[in-house]
């Protein structure tokens, strides 16, 4: 029987406590564990060692015995576990006469693909709407779908449709008693918003470009079959948006082979989410997919990065797997940072759902689950090492990584605008520069971010010209209103990181293919002060042409040194 929306908020009142960090007995799966290496993941996670093995082959088993180890957990894997499967209390709140819905339902929404946020330019009442975000593996859009979202845009939402750095879509402004029209019209045009926030697997990314080689091609497949993979299996989506209408979508065998062995105790048995279970994922986790050179994606940004491995003729014989990247961190909080993917291994093309699902499995099993800001993959292998990341992923593969293949430089490709016509007349800094929408729409946000990059790119401009940087050169910007990295500042060969009201940190020291981290340069830098940083260059560099030299070393220098001066 469903308790009433008052009879829940009472049980969770008295699980949490008030004003009390939560602390729990973990019920039932423990996690999961290998008997041919008990020593390495008794020192992982102390589960008990089963003696029990009639093989000297290494295997790997759900446990299902109760743990009595008391573990604390975060407010939100509490209302992920007593969530039905990420139905209840949503599906109460969504009937309710309120503008906003309650704190689990705000939580839980987040997995069907929206964030509850207010209007931050208002004063007073707050203005309660919704961002939908849809999921777009690869990036491809229906023409039916794109046609309704910009329709929906103008009648539900604040008549925009913005394009994110995940190759998808968002809708901002949408009123409660609006969702279920809005996210009924996505569904039933061919798209969805499943997924696209939330602990769990995130739109996962390939190179946009429809090109027809073989290795493009390949990595869009792949790209889309472990979105598949990776989808939520429920059903409460459909419950809730569509009534339970079944929306019909033929998955490839292999995926749904991949999904359900369990031959290395990957799996719950007989969940509705075999791979995902009742907590689903300790925090977001974000996938991309490469052919080598081709930078796009920033694909040492994501939690795995997948570069496809083809031989001289193109054909594809395997993949390179990045893992550990990721660019959220809380401002003032110097244990928290951004972070790059590392080498793990290679595998076989036939084997990459199988190697995936086993890194996504350790993390589900592993991950920091008592303190969200340490939650993302990147803390669990800077704790652990590579090595041990490694030899853990491995039990749940059921294999060893192949040694890294050898790969080219990376290149970073922008397939905006259009490729085919000249001249060029737009200014360069505005194809390579991104910003996060920021103020108004997003609550985390404590400066601005899109509505001033405008100006911003301006200014820049103006002081490249006095160093006498051509037109025609550019560099990579990024502007985000607060340190989480949406638009991923801390690849930027420039990038502004919101620290206060009209205040930013300047990063520095990427570089335009996106392999090298900046560094952060200053603190506390107002806006109205942007020139009096940068434009100290003009006496070390004006009249110059800097064609040659890499801008992001270039910059690096000579506001070093005029920052030094100043």
């Amino acid at each position: 029987m469903e308790m009433t929306t008052a009879s829940a908020a009472a049980a969770t009142s008295k699980v949490i406590g008030a004003g009390k960090e939560p602390k729990f007995r973990m019920p039932g799966y423990v996690g999961l564990r290998s008997t041919g290496s008990n020593a390495l993941l008794r020192s992982i996670c102390a589960l008990p060692v089963s003696s029990s093995s009639s093989s000297s082959t290494s295997s790997v088993r759900a446990v299902s015995t109760a743990d009595t180890t008391i573990v604390k957990r975060s407010k939100v894997e509490i209302f992920k576990e007593q969530s039905n499967f990420l139905r209840f209390p949503l599906n109460e709140e969504l009937q309710n006469e309120a503008p906003n819905i309650n704190e689990a339902a705000t939580q839980l929404i987040k997995f069907h693909g929206s964030y509850q946020q207010t209007n931050r330019d208002e004063r007073g009442s707050r203005s309660y709407q919704f961002m939908l975000r849809t999921k777009n593996p690869c990036g491809k859009v229906p023409n039916k779908l794109y046609l309704v979202m910009d329709d929906l845009a103008d009648e539900f939402g604040i008549g925009t449709l913005r394009l994110t750095t995940r190759q998808t879509f968002q809708l901002h402004g949408i009123l409660k008693k609006n969702l279920k029209t809005v996210m009924s019209s996505i569904i039933n045009n061919m798209g969805s918003t499943l997924g696209a926030c939330g602990d769990l697997n995130r739109n996962v990314l390939a190179p946009a470009a429809p090109y027809t080689k073989k290795e493009y091609v390949f990595a869009q497949k792949t790209a889309e079959n472990i979105a598949s993979l990776l989808t939520p299996q429920s059903g409460a989506y459909y419950d809730i948006w569509v009534d339970g209408e079944k929306v019909m979508s033929a998955e490839p065998p292999e995926v749904v082979a991949a999904r359900n062995d369990n031959s290395h105790g990957t799996n719950f048995p007989d969940s509705p989410e075999p791979i995902y279970g009742t907590q689903f994922l300790p925090r977001k986790f974000k996938i991309a997919v490469t052919v080598p050179t081709d930078n796009s994606v920033d694909i040492l940004t994501n939690d795995i990065g997948i570069v496809v491995v083809s031989d001289s003729d193109g054909e594809p014989h395997g993949f390179n797997i990045y893992v550990g990247g990721g660019m959220g961190r809380t401002i003032r909080v110097e244990t928290t940072f951004p972070r790059l993917g590392e080498p793990l291994g290679y595998v076989p093309k036939e084997d990459i759902l199988y190697a995936v699902k086993a890194i996504v499995v350790t993390q589900r099993d592993h991950g920091r689950r008592d303190d969200r800001k340490y939650s993302r993959m990147k803390y669990l292998i800077n704790e652990w090492g590579l090595k041990k990341f490694r030899t853990v992923v491995e039990q749940y593969y059921g294999k060893q990584f192949e040694p890294f293949r050898e790969l080219p430089e990376w290149e970073f490709k922008s397939y905006l605008g259009w490729h085919e016509q000249q001249p060029r007349y737009v200014d360069p800094l505005n194809i390579t520069s991104m910003a996060c929408p920021a103020l108004p729409l997003c609550p985390l946000a404590i400066t601005e971010a899109e509505r001033g990059i405008p100006d911003i790119l301006k200014r820049v401009r103006a002081v490249l010209d006095k160093v006498g940087i051509r037109y025609t050169e550019s560099m990579v910007i990024r502007i985000t209103g607060c340190p989480n990295g949406c638009a991923r500042p801390y690849m930027a060969e420039l990038g502004f990181v919101g620290d206060g009201p009209n205040s930013y940190q300047i990063w520095l020291g990427g570089m335009p293919n996106q392999t090298v981290l900046a560094k952060c340069f200053m603190n506390k830098v107002k806006i109205q002060d942007l020139e009096k940083v940068l434009s100290r260059c003009s006496t070390i560099g004006e009249g110059n042409v800097y064609s040659a030299s890499p801008l992001a070393s270039l910059l690096l220098e000579l506001v070093s040194t005029s920052c030094k001066r100043w």
